[in-house]
């Protein structure tokens, strides 16, 4: 049997969408992303929302709209794909990493340790589709002792008046915590819409825009969608209207807009996103776990509570007391099955780039220990219950050759 890690689901639905986008002689932004954006408003219950070409790039916007420069941090976790703190790099700022708790998700406890004068932003990460507790870290920046250091140097931080809250929920789309959607809990939220992720685009992102009194949701998403598109007053959509020519640029913007024909990938897909391939992820899921729990050595990623439902964007599962040579030698022993699985992800202290910024894995244990030992599973809505069963004993098998050896 093979099986791959994370097939794009493409069906006759989503074929018809592009086909209909390549026959309308308009591939470019247009129609199917402003669509797109309205079913992504629906899902998350935000006002506005707009698409970009990746989670990065839509990172990258919204760090400088708030004026993050040079001389500051951003907080984020060290587990997490480097997109979170290259987004911070690229603009000149500092990231501040902090050590993560057993769930995956950022320690607030830590976050609070590292608030300082110079901290315009916290960037908490949802791992494997299991929010934060964006409850405890909303209370946070709202705290008065927080907000009395806060140094504003931009006219959105002296609006804002506190830290500002961007959730990196590239793998949380359909979330929720308390009945409320990822998207509208955190004062902005970044989906990303790469091709693994639970709605694609190919590649491509999207921000939520929820920010609070007084800034108008409805004038920050204008500016912005101006911004994708290098400050240009008009789109290219616009601009081809008979009569349509005439533009401004009015700020030093991004080239970063979506184009319709991949717009029209996630359309189709987020239609029945709720009532179809979410649901499907969650009986994966459902199964693993079932399956999982017979085995003493197996740790189970993060289960729904009451008040929190996953997005089932990975299955995150750990093996008690092994090294990560001996979790590698499993992952090998997996593929030689025809299974493909993977890790998510390698701690960023661990890579070059920020080893030579100085970073130190010793400094973040519970992020290493959670890495050490975790193996990400297939999890997408074409699985079978057959393959799913395969999958697990491959993995069964693999632990009982590591431990035998």
């Amino acid at each position: 049997m093979n099986i791959p890690f994370s097939p794009p689901y493409i069906d006759q639905d989503i074929i018809n969408e592009v086909v209909a986008s390549l026959e309308s002689g308009w591939i470019t932004t247009g129609p199917k992303v402003k669509a797109l954006e309205e079913e992504v408003c629906k899902l998350t219950q935000v006002s506005h929302a707009l698409c970009v070409n990746s989670w990065t790039s839509g990172a990258m916007l919204m760090l400088k709209w708030f004026g993050v420069k040079a001389g500051d941090e951003v907080i984020i976790p060290a587990y997490t794909y480097s997109a979170t703190a290259l987004a911070v790099l690229h603009c000149g700022a500092t990231p501040v990493m902090v050590d993560v708790k057993d769930d995956f998700t950022i320690d607030v406890d830590k976050i609070k340790e590292k608030i300082t004068a110079n901290t315009k932003v916290i960037m908490p990460v949802d791992i494997a589709g299991w929010p934060c507790d964006y409850h405890a870290i909303n209370q946070l920046v709202k705290h008065p002792a927080i907000q009395s250091m806060f140094a504003s140097a931009h006219k959105n931080q002296e609006k804002l008046g506190r830290i500002l809250v961007i959730s990196d929920a590239a793998h949380s789309i359909g979330a929720k915590v308390d009945g409320i959607e990822t998207g509208k809990l955190t004062d902005i939220t970044i989906f990303s819409l790469h091709a693994v992720k639970n709605v694609t685009t190919a590649e491509g992102g999207v921000i939520c825009i929820n920010l609070p009194q007084p800034f108008d949701n409805a004038e920050e998403y204008a500016y912005l969608r101006l911004m994708t598109l290098n400050g240009q007053t008009k789109d290219a959509f616009t601009k081809s209207k008979a009569g349509g020519w005439r533009y401004d640029i009015i700020d030093l913007g991004m080239k970063i807009n979506m184009p319709d024909v991949l717009a029209a990938i996630g359309l189709a897909q987020i239609k029945k996103y709720d009532t179809q391939l979410l649901q499907e992820r969650k009986r994966i899921f459902n199964q693993y776990s079932q399956l999982f729990s017979r085995f003493a050595w197996a740790k189970l990623p993060p289960q729904d509570t009451e008040s929190i439902q996953s997005s089932y964007h990975l299955y995150a599962l750990r093996i008690n007391h092994i090294t990560e040579a001996q979790r590698d030698l499993m992952i090998d022993l997996i593929a030689k099955e025809g299974v493909a699985v993977n890790v998510h992800f390698i701690p960023m202290p661990m890579l070059t780039l920020f080893k030579n910024l100085g970073f130190k894995m010793e400094d973040y244990p519970t992020t290493y220990a959670n890495f050490a030992c975790e193996i990400s599973l297939p999890i997408y809505p074409q699985l079978t219950t057959e393959q799913v069963n395969y999958i697990v004993d491959s993995i069964h098998n693999a632990y009982q050759q590591v431990i035998a050896s």
